[in-house]
């Protein structure tokens, strides 16, 4: 283990000296992952793949930044999440609603034993809007907390909650109606 931190720690430093070699061998061993991140946050696929493009030429302008303080892919991917935020900014500035229908949030949660398949969960998750899908995957993927949301994302912890429950509801129901059109075919 400590060979291999030595390692891309004497890889991060050539490729801070610009050494394309070994960018490109950080480049190769990150892309799968940050593509995947960039996924979660934005579709097609392409827009993704141009967003973590975006995103790794900000990791090597940056590198020297890097202080090896936690781990590279960790600093990596919040660059990621950073840069999959702007464009969905650019694109739409997010829009925010304090109020939420607590009534629904009362009704029966989908259930678990459903074999769902992923791609079906990501489209779902894909049809909600940009905020909501925002708070949802930087919450419920990326494990951080409303506090870290709301501050990435210039707004209050409480509207960080309450988006995250909104597009939880939506989810859900979306899910609901895909188990209906199951049972009914």
């Amino acid at each position: 283990m400590i060979q291999l931190y030595t390692n891309e720690k004497k890889l991060i430093e050539k490729a801070a000296q610009g050494d394309r070699k070994s960018q490109r061998r950080l480049y190769d061993k990150h892309a799968g992952k940050m593509l995947s991140v960039c996924r979660q946050y934005v579709s097609p696929l392409e827009s993704a793949e141009e967003i973590m493009l975006n995103g790794f030429f900000k990791v090597f302008t940056k590198l020297e930044s890097f202080q090896h303080e936690g781990s590279f892919e960790g600093w990596v991917r919040r660059i990621m999440i950073r840069e999959c935020l702007n464009s969905l900014r650019k694109k739409d500035p997010f829009k925010w609603s304090a109020a939420i229908d607590e009534e629904k949030l009362e009704e029966e949660p989908v259930d678990d034993d459903d074999d769902v398949p992923l791609d079906t969960i990501q489209e779902c998750i894909d049809q909600l809007p940009d905020g909501y899908k925002s708070v949802f995957v930087m919450y419920a993927i990326d494990g951080l907390k409303h506090r870290e949301i709301a501050m990435m994302l210039d707004i209050s912890e409480n509207t960080s909650k309450s988006q995250f429950r909104k597009a939880r509801l939506m989810l859900q129901e979306q899910l609901i109606d895909l188990k209906k059109k199951r049972y009914e075919a």
